[in-house]
This record gives structure tokens, C-alpha cells and sequence, in this order.
């Protein structure tokens, strides 16, 4: 699979690793929210210290044996740790999904230790790589490690053979054992000022620039909220707060959790935190428009806004603070539609147009 090229604010970092040639550290950590090029970038690094002849800008060639291997998925010294689920995703996707024709335990949702058992054993098959060069683990995301995961991969970072380079990304590095934080060169993913990032998106054919205030100024996350399912649940879930303080809280649950249950909501980044995040937004640029202040996270909804909001910000403030104790139960909520329920309910009573 060829790769994007590099967006415009992540080429000085980028420049700036090319001109240490082969002084690299053993492990990179390269951090950043979602939506901020982590993934990206450690794609064209590991092709790059793979490829035979990289490019005067220190990119692969594309062309070469190692390079091909990479884009066909088969290189032997480039290896991936991913949620277990996520793993099984793909394998999935790649047999076209094909059914086992049995039931299966549900995959991890974390990174486990077996998986880094596994990885280990590859490592020591051929050390130093087929041809004597480098090897490359992509670790995404590194907090998904649990903890034996985490322990027995640190060993690996406490004694580096030379030849393999670990690059970890991590939307949350506070979350990592400081131990392997401390083991790991810290790469912090910049995000761009809001000329390039207009610029990046009008040439991706974006043309809602709100969207860049809803995903914090983040243009590669901007382009996920564009189209397809986030697409539609952004969209629909607006409008339907729009109307919050006058809808029946209890049909909007029965609503929202239809849409939390169709087809595709799951696979497609839809979930129940994800909701939650979205009205808590939608209650934070409802303070702020109170305040007379822009709203942030739906300025597109600016109009609507502004009418709900108006001269109650008091009201607004504390619906908001009501949320952050259901957001904590989010993931798991015992029942998802009393759960909803209780939710919208109280933010009912709070905001309520009398």
C-alpha cells in the first residue's frame, strides 16, 4: 500500500531526524492526540530505514526489493503490535470475511502479553534482519500495552540488541510505566497553525472549516468527520441537540441508542464515549455562547447555539458538569438505554426551555 506524502507542518520534524542519519536512539516515541500524523509518519520512517536507495529528503525510494515488500504487507523486519481485536479486524478483512463457522472468545481490546511473546520469538529468528539491517516494531497504541505487556516489552527496551528500532505512538503518554517512557526519545507531534490547516483541507476538498475547531485544530482528524459514518452521527446527533431542551429526553434515547446499535456505528468510530464527548462539547459551546464568546466544537451550529443558550450559561455549566460523572461509566454502562435515559434526563431538567 503506497502512502500519502508527509503534510507540510510534520516536515521539519521530519528533516530534523534525516539529518542524524544512522544516530537514531534504539525507541521512539512519538506523541500526539489522534488525528495528529503519529501513524503516518512512523509508516514513511520505517520504510525509509528499510528501503536500499531513500531519496535526498531521506524518503524510500518505492521502487526497491525492501520497499516492495512493504507495500505487499510481507517485509520479514517490519512488525506491528496493535490491540488484539484490532489485529483480529484485520485479518478478518484481509480473508475478505470470511466466517470460522464457530464462535470465538471477543479479541482484547488491549495490546497482551502474548502478543509481545510472539513478537520477541520473531526478533531472535534471523537477528539483525534478513539482510543484516535494521528492524522496525511499530507499537500503536503503546498505552494499550497492559501491564504484563508493558513489562515484558521493557526488557527488550532495557537491553537493544543495535539492529532493532522500536518506534512507540501514544495519543496518552502519561499512561505509559515510566520506565519505558524514560527508555524512549520523545518526538511531540505539532500541530499546524490555522493557514496550513485551512490550506491542507481545502486541498483534500474539505469545505466545512468548522469541522478543524470540532477536532482541536487537528486537519488529518478533520478529514474523518468529512464523510462516512462519523459523517452522518456528527450531523444527525447535532441536529438532534439542537432541539434538546424541547425533545422528549426519553425518545431521544430510544433514538440514539438505535443509532448506537446500526450497522457499521461500531466499526465506524460511533460509539457511546464518543457520543457522550459530543454532548459535552455541545454543553461547553454552550457556555462559551452565553458568555458571548464563539463556540469551538459545533460553530457550524452557531445559530442554534445561540438560541438555546442565550442568558443561561449558569444552567449550561452545570448540565456540563452532570455529564463528566456519566462519562466515566461510559465504556460500560450496565444498560445501555437507561443509561441514555438517566443522561439525557438530567441535562433535561438543567437546560430545559421553560
Amino acid at each position: 500500500m503506497r502512502l500519502e506524502t508527509l503534510p507540510d507542518w510534520l516536515l521539519p520534524l521530519w528533516q530534523d531526524l534525516h539529518k542524524r542519519g544512522t544516530r537514531l536512539p534504539h525507541a521512539l516515541l512519538l506523541s500526539g492526540p489522534e488525528g495528529s500524523g503519529k501513524r503516518l509518519f512512523a509508516e514513511h520512517l520505517a520504510r525509509a530505514l528499510l528501503c536500499q536507495s531513500p531519496d535526498d529528503r531521506g524518503f524510500s525510494c518505492g521502487t526497491c526489493a525492501d520497499c516492495k515488500w512493504i507495500e505487499s504487507g510481507n517485509h520479514p523486519d517490519m512488525f506491528t503490535l496493535i490491540p488484539a481485536a484490532d489485529e483480529a479486524a484485520a485479518e478478518e478483512e484481509g480473508d475478505g470475511g470470511a466466517e470460522s463457522g464457530k464462535k470465538e472468545k471477543a479479541k482484547s481490546t488491549q495490546i497482551v502479553i502474548d502478543q509481545v511473546r510472539s513478537l520477541q520469538a520473531s526478533l531472535e529468528v534471523g537477528a539483525g534482519g534478513h539482510a543484516g539491517g535494521r528492524r522496525l516494531v511499530i507499537v500503536d497504541p503503546a498505552e494499550a500495552m497492559n501491564m504484563a505487556a508493558a513489562n515484558a516489552l521493557l526488557k527488550a527496551l532495557e537491553e537493544p540488541n543495535g539492529s532493532t528500532v522500536y518506534l512507540m505512538l501514544s495519543n496518552a503518554p502519561r499512561r505509559l510505566l515510566p520506565t519505558i517512557r524514560s527508555r524512549c526519545q520523545v518526538l511531540d507531534f505539532p500541530r499546524p497553525d490555522t493557514g496550513q490547516a485551512v490550506a491542507w483541507m481545502r486541498g483534500e476538498g474539505i469545505e466545512n472549516e468548522a469541522l478543524l475547531g470540532f477536532v482541536s485544530g487537528l486537519p488529518l482528524a478533520a478529514r474523518n468527520y468529512a464523510k462516512g459514518v462519523l459523517f452522518e452521527a456528527r450531523r444527525k446527533v447535532a441536529s438532534d441537540l439542537a432541539t434538546l431542551g424541547v425533545r422528549d429526553p426519553l425518545k431521544l434515547s430510544a433514538d440514539w441508542e438505535s443509532s448506537l446499535k446500526a450497522k457499521g456505528a461500531q466499526e465506524g468510530g460511533f460509539t457511546m464515549p464518543i457520543l457522550i464527548n459530543w454532548l459535552q462539547r455541545w454543553l461547553s459551546d454552550g457556555v462559551r455562547v452565553a458568555g458571548g464568546h464563539p463556540a469551538r466544537f459545533f460553530a457550524d451550529y452557531t445559530t442554534d447555539l445561540t438560541r438555546q443558550a442565550k442568558g443561561r450559561s449558569e444552567a449550561w455549566l452545570n448540565a456540563y458538569r452532570e455529564i463528566e460523572t456519566h462519562r466515566r461509566m461510559a465504556s460500560h454502562p450496565l444498560n445501555q438505554r437507561l443509561f441514555l435515559e438517566e443522561m439525557l434526563l438530567s441535562v433535561y431538567r438543567r437546560i430545559a426551555i421553560r
